[in-house]
């Protein structure tokens, strides 16, 4: 797009600068329940057995999402036994939610608008796809992140109103196995 209106640009860069005003204290672990289509939104019940798993391991899981999907991240936050203050759904700005990402200590999401912002700086990431191959959106190879799909089993809907069976085909311990080889490459760095 930039190179269509003559401004020069490396396709291969996919970085931005952290916003200048990243949250302070303990980085959060960010869970994004949330997607615009049904055929990328991973089952509430899942991210909220995730979300009380690394609630229980130390983590300071906050839910994000727009205005609309404040009650499935209430949803989740309850069935994961979180307090209502971790539900930010609704409660931040494209700036807020930004720097939410980009101090965040992890994002676990579905392949939505904020798997991009993590990508972009470089904060450590669990991309659930279905749909759409991570190969076409998915973040790079050499960040710090684990992309989670079933291709075999992909139906490529990205419209349709239910979960697209790659999608479903991701269980909850492969999304903590994931975790943990994010947060150990991280530690180990």
């Amino acid at each position: 797009m930039l190179a269509a209106f003559d401004v020069p640009a490396d396709p291969d860069d996919l970085l931005l600068a952290p916003p200048p005003a990243v949250t302070a204290g303990t980085p959060p672990t960010v869970v994004h329940p949330g997607a615009a289509y049904g055929s990328k939104r991973w089952p509430a019940e899942r991210f909220a057995e995730v979300a009380a798993v690394l609630h229980g391991a130390g983590h300071r899981v906050v839910l994000t999402g727009s205005a609309e999907e404040r009650e499935p991240a209430t949803r989740v936050a309850a069935l994961a036994g979180l307090p209502d203050t971790a539900v930010l759904a609704g409660r931040t700005d494209l700036a807020q939610l930004a720097s939410l990402v980009a101090g965040a200590a992890l994002v676990v999401s579905g392949d939505t608008g904020i798997a991009h912002l993590a990508s972009a700086f470089r904060t450590p990431s669990v991309v659930l796809f279905g749909p759409v191959p991570p190969e076409r959106w998915g973040p790079p190879a050499t960040g710090p992140h684990v992309v989670l799909t079933d291709a075999d089993r992909r139906r490529g809907e990205p419209f349709a109103d239910d979960p697209d069976p790659a999608l479903l085909a991701v269980e909850v311990p492969d999304v903590l196995a994931a975790v943990g080889s994010v947060v150990g490459a991280r530690a180990g760095r």
